[in-house]
């Protein structure tokens, strides 16, 4: 017989434990704390829509309150007061546009009237395809498109049709007048209040966080006043620049083009661009030499300008990329057209100023309140132990 032990019989397997059941639970405060982020969020969006021309028109405001502050601080760090200090930089600042207005509001005029009795012979010749324009209608038929659109429009006749876009006129230039009537008095109000509603929204700030909020608003007002004033000093040189090169080459309605010129060049990179094709397009009406001379010179005028001073500008006061200011101005553009354009780099250097100060506070952290505490009475511990 054999008495050799039997081979031990494999392990039954194991049986496997069922995996446990995952519940999630919803409480009621946090559906609705949901669902007032997201009414929130509607609600917010909803006013800006409807409070898209006020909104406008406080931008608009806090841009020239930033441009003129600058100054008041000069007069204030001289022993004037907030009030007379803004009073005088208010003033100055109107004798001026007063001034700029009566040089050019009567050659601006006259060549209005002359580009209003010239425009049905330009269109004449677009209809027919000749003139320096002509080409418009050669190739792309334009005259074609504009009719095709206007008709599909539709529109009234008689005398209700004739009598529409006169209105439209005179309702345009109310608003436009009442508009600069609500700027002029915001600019006037931002200048004298504003250090007062500064002091009261650092009030709102925990006492712990205040240094950060002040350093966050320090940055902010130094890169947005900064890009401002010598973003409308830039434009400012452009303009004139341009005005003065139409009228040596003997290009027609160069005053107009010139004021055209300051407030595109507002738009930073875009707006030199547009400038330089748009003035050469009508200095070729004149004759190919002059669109070329004015093509060459407003060339070269921005090339210059864009590496001393662009690149001074942005560079001290926001410190921002040419990419990332080329995104913003075309987010910009698309969310606010023009204004959403000339916003776009002043809000991407707040934006840049906040990220930069919170960074730094997580690579840096201040002692908080209770270490502080602490540390003080350890400080004082010590010192009645000795």
């Amino acid at each position: 017989m054999n008495d050799a032990p039997a081979p031990p019989s494999p392990p039954s397997p194991a049986r496997s434990s069922p995996a446990p059941e995952r519940v999630v639970a919803l409480r009621p405060r946090s559906i609705f704390v949901g669902l007032g982020i997201v009414l929130g969020v509607a609600a917010a969006l909803g006013f800006l829509v409807l409070a898209q021309s006020a909104l406008t028109l406080i931008a608009i405001a806090l841009f020239l309150a930033l441009a003129l502050n600058p100054a008041v601080e000069f007069f204030g760090r001289r022993g004037l007061r907030r009030g007379p200090a803004v009073a005088a930089v208010y003033a100055a600042t109107v004798i001026i546009v007063a001034v700029l207005a009566v040089v050019f509001i009567t050659p601006l005029v006259t060549e209005v009237n002359h580009f209003v009795k010239a425009l049905p012979g330009l269109v004449g010749d677009l209809t027919k395809g000749q003139g320096p324009l002509g080409f418009l209608e050669r190739k792309y038929h334009v005259v074609e498109e504009v009719r095709k659109a206007t008709m599909s429009q539709g529109g009234g006749g008689g005398l209700s049709g004739a009598a529409t876009p006169a209105l439209g006129v005179a309702k345009g230039v109310a608003t436009g007048v009442g508009g600069l009537v609500i700027i002029a008095f915001l600019t006037l109000f931002m200048l004298l209040e504003g250090p007062e509603w500064r002091a009261h929204s650092l009030r709102l700030i925990p006492e712990a966080n205040r240094p950060r909020a002040e350093r966050i608003g320090a940055g902010v007002y130094r890169s947005v006043g900064g890009f401002v004033t010598g973003n409308l000093l830039a434009s400012f040189l452009a303009g004139v620049f341009a005005t003065v090169l139409l009228l040596i080459v003997g290009v027609p309605y160069a005053i107009p083009l010139g004021l055209f010129t300051l407030v595109i060049e507002l738009i930073p990179y875009l707006g030199p661009a547009l400038v330089t094709a748009l003035l050469s397009l009508v200095a070729l009406s004149t004759g190919p030499i002059a669109g070329g001379v004015v093509f060459a010179l407003m060339a070269l005028y921005h090339v210059v300008e864009g590496h001393s001073l662009r690149p001074l500008i942005y560079g001290r006061a926001l410190k921002l990329s040419a990419l990332a200011v080329l995104v913003a101005i075309l987010v910009g553009t698309e969310v606010a057209g023009i204004l959403g354009a000339l916003a776009a780099i002043p809000v991407a250097g707040s934006i840049q100023v906040i990220v930069s100060e919170s960074l730094d506070q997580r690579e840096n952290p201040s002692p908080g309140p209770a270490a502080g505490a602490a540390e003080a009475h350890g400080i004082h511990a010590s010192t009645g132990s000795e």
